[in-house]
């Protein structure tokens, strides 16, 4: 391997900031990006912050909605006048 052209893998705290959620995680995202420090099991690392995570997506929540294909289809055949085909 070429040496000085890959980034550095580093250990980090990913924080999701809408529901405290925090994961420990490696990365080699630029450090400019990092956010303070967080101790995990007594060890500091440092901290990205993110919108969302698998702690507050709906679909990893259960509270995701689901919409039934079929009746967009009927609203829009009702909409535009249009006979379905069968």
């Amino acid at each position: 391997m070429k040496t000085d052209i890959h980034p550095e893998f580093r250990m980090v705290v990913f924080k999701d900031i809408s529901c405290d959620f925090e994961m420990l995680c490696g990365t080699a995202t630029d450090p400019k990006n990092f956010n303070g420090t967080a101790t995990v099991d007594g060890v500091e690392y440092p901290v990205i912050r993110v919108d969302i995570s698998s702690g507050s997506h709906p679909f990893y929540t259960g509270t995701q909605k689901l919409m039934d294909t079929e009746g967009r289809v009927d609203r829009f055949m009702r909409k535009y006048g249009m006979k379905k085909e069968d």
